[in-house]
């Protein structure tokens, strides 16, 4: 028995119904969860990459918050810049917390926190020393050895960057309304203050002895989120915690201050010894490699660059492998370059654009295959006597068939060529061929070829 064609529509319709809410119940994102970044150690490169990722992501995901845990030393002052930036252009509010007890959040620490929409801090811990300093020893040190001596008077350009970063602060202070006095005092005498007294002296907003506690504190709080006002409902919020992962962890390394001081070293006595003894190798390899990253890790050259710059010296090296050959120096330092320059450049976060490890080791093998396999042989090949044509006869021995001085008959391969002499040739000589034209050989004795 059939069933009518409006029957059969009417069922599809009632399982439409039945099952289209379980459907929108399973498809609905949960949208109260707040995504955890964690910072231990000091602003670098890839802390800054790191949190932008982080606040990037959580925008996409519409996360309803981000939080930043801190414990930071301090770090480069544009890791630190650019940081601030992406909170203060991010979408979702930023809390800034300083945590667990016994963790601070010094110099660029400091400015994180007056930048973020709310700052927090767990008991037990602190905040301040923002003055800036810079990375290499300043001019005429004083020995500890010697007697302490007048303090000298601050030379106009250590003027200008303080100046500039108090301005900095100050501006940062008067956007989230938090103490401007105490900022510029943290950043002219190098000030630190605990969280108590940070809460009371309206540095900061809240003090929590964990993250539960602390989105109990901030429910309900209004912030300002790129100019408009926004309502805090943390309670019940669930917590989301973004590990760094391991390409994370790479930049942490390599972007450590004292590694990147011991890669800019090798950089320079790498490249100095090569030029000092050309055709070593080995220096020039180890240098260029480390020069690179060491720009990259004190930030004089933007991640990108470093990236590119790596990967174009890696297919550099792998092409000198082919042509002079190094016993593998060349090409083994090819193929870490690549990879290390693949990292760098390639977000493996990013949507649609992720390249996972596979990948990229198979891409450095095969360019390692190509460039020391294929165009070697391509190279042996094009060096290789030539068998055919004009260019083939060149420096073949011949017999002379006859005494001649400007022209005569010589055997070449068997046969009877005219020849041309610049001196005179006896019978039974052995000639060379040293130029072709047409059908004559122009020889020459093979004792003075």
């Amino acid at each position: 028995m059939k069933l009518p064609k409006y029957s059969l529509l009417r069922i599809f319709c009632w399982i439409l119904l039945i099952f289209s809410p379980l459907y929108l119940i399973a498809e609905q994102p949960n949208d109260n969860n707040a995504l955890l970044l964690q910072v231990n150690g000091a602003i670098s490169p890839a802390s800054q990459d790191y949190l932008e990722r982080g606040i990037k992501r959580a925008a996409k995901d519409r996360a309803k918050l981000v939080i930043i845990q801190l414990d930071t030393p301090g770090g480069l002052d544009t890791s630190m810049r650019g940081i601030i930036k992406a909170i203060i252009n991010s979408p979702v509010p930023v809390v800034s917390y300083v945590g667990p007890s016994g963790a601070r959040a010094a110099s660029a620490g400091t400015y994180i926190l007056y930048a973020s929409h709310i700052a927090a801090m767990a008991p037990g811990t602190n905040l301040g020393a923002a003055t800036p300093v810079s990375i290499a020893p300043a001019a005429g040190a004083q020995n500890p050895k010697e007697k302490p001596k007048e303090k000298p008077a601050k030379t106009a350009m250590e003027k200008k960057v303080i100046n500039d970063a108090v301005a900095y602060i100050k501006s940062l202070s008067q956007l989230r309304d938090r103490n401007e006095t105490w900022a510029e005092k943290a950043v002219r005498q190098g000030a630190s203050i605990p969280a108590n007294t940070a809460l009371k002296m309206n540095v900061i907003d809240v003090i929590a002895k964990d993250i539960p506690t602390l989105l109990q504190k901030i429910d309900g709080r209004k912030v300002k989120v790129r100019g408009e006002l926004v309502t805090l409902k943390t309670q019940g919020m669930r917590i989301e915690r973004v590990l760094p992962d391991w390409r994370t962890k790479f930049l942490s390394v390599i972007t450590n201050p004292s590694v990147a001081y011991i890669l800019m070293l090798l950089g320079i006595y790498g490249l100095f010894f090569e030029l000092a003894n050309p055709g070593f190798i080995l220096p020039g390899v180890v240098g260029a490699i480390c020069l690179l990253l060491a720009l990259y890790a004190f930030q004089l050259l933007p991640i990108n660059y470093a990236g590119l710059g790596l990967m174009l010296l890696g297919i550099a090296f792998l092409v000198g492998e082919a042509f002079m050959p190094s016993f593998g120096v060349l090409g083994i330092g090819g193929i870490i370059a690549f990879i290390t320059g693949s990292i760098l450049l390639l977000d493996s976060e990013a949507t649609g654009l992720g390249i996972g490890w596979p990948l990229i080791l198979s891409m450095a093998l095969i360019n390692g295959l190509f460039f020391t396999v294929i165009v070697s042989m391509a190279i042996k090949a094009r060096r290789r006597r030539v068998v055919s044509g004009h260019e083939a006869l060149i420096g073949i021995e011949v017999l002379a068939m006859e005494d001649f001085h400007q022209e005569g008959r010589v055997k070449l391969h068997g046969e009877s060529w005219q020849a041309q002499s610049d001196v005179p040739v006896r019978k039974g000589e052995i000639l060379v061929v040293y130029k072709v034209k047409g059908l004559t050989a122009w020889v020459k004795p093979k004792e003075r070829s």
